[in-house]
């Protein structure tokens, strides 16, 4: 959840989707090449915000896992928005907005594209997590199971058991196998807030 605070207001949702990264030997992890000034975090405690850009355009937060010296984490592909949805389509125009600054049309169609997408889409992808999340690179480091961070995860709800599916991951074609196999992609079945790819293995 993203708490209300002076910059931002409240946001909550369900994470539906996840990826695992896990080791210094995965070689689709940024800890392949050992720790740097970039994933440092991931060689510390478990529970802290690991945020990064890709494609020099898209934040996406991952969940450190593993105890201090053991980089792992999970990228969080996809989140059910359960409160605050008008919030995350406004952080969603507003960063659509900010990479586009010289397009006006090109703002004006996204504007008109965000506000007609259903709740389930806001979300659905790991850049957009962090677009209608307002998550940010300032944001790694931070305590993700501490009730006071601005930025965290709790507990929710009990809604019955549900099937968890899994299949690879997505978008690491440079790792080769055995890695480009692993089945360490993990969504909720049937959530329509799960991204696009949803082949199992």
């Amino acid at each position: 959840m993203r708490e209300a605070d002076g910059r931002h207001p409240r946001r909550v949702g369900r994470i539906v989707e996840l990826e695992a990264y896990i080791g210094e030997e995965d070689l689709a992890s940024h800890a392949r090449f050992g720790e740097t000034a970039r994933n440092r975090v991931m060689f510390g405690p478990p529970g802290i915000a690991y945020v990064y850009l890709v494609y020099g355009m898209y934040n996406c937060l991952n969940i450190v896992t593993e105890p201090a010296g053991r980089p792992a984490a999970l990228l969080v592909r996809a989140v059910e928005p359960i409160e605050g949805i008008d919030a995350m389509r406004a952080a969603r125009i507003e960063t659509l907005a900010s990479r586009r600054r010289r397009d006006r049309e090109a703002v004006a169609r996204d504007v008109v594209r965000v506000r007609s997408l259903p709740p389930n889409a806001l979300a659905r992808g790991p850049g957009l997590v962090a677009a209608a999340f307002s998550i940010e690179r300032s944001d790694t480091g931070l305590d993700l199971c501490d009730p006071a961070s601005p930025l965290r995860l709790e507990v929710g709800e009990s809604t019955g058991r549900r099937r968890i599916s899994s299949g690879p991951r997505v978008g690491i074609g440079y790792a080769g196998e055995p890695w480009l196999g692993k089945p360490w992609r993990l969504w909720l079945t049937g959530n329509p807030a799960v991204s696009g790819r949803r082949t199992t293995r």
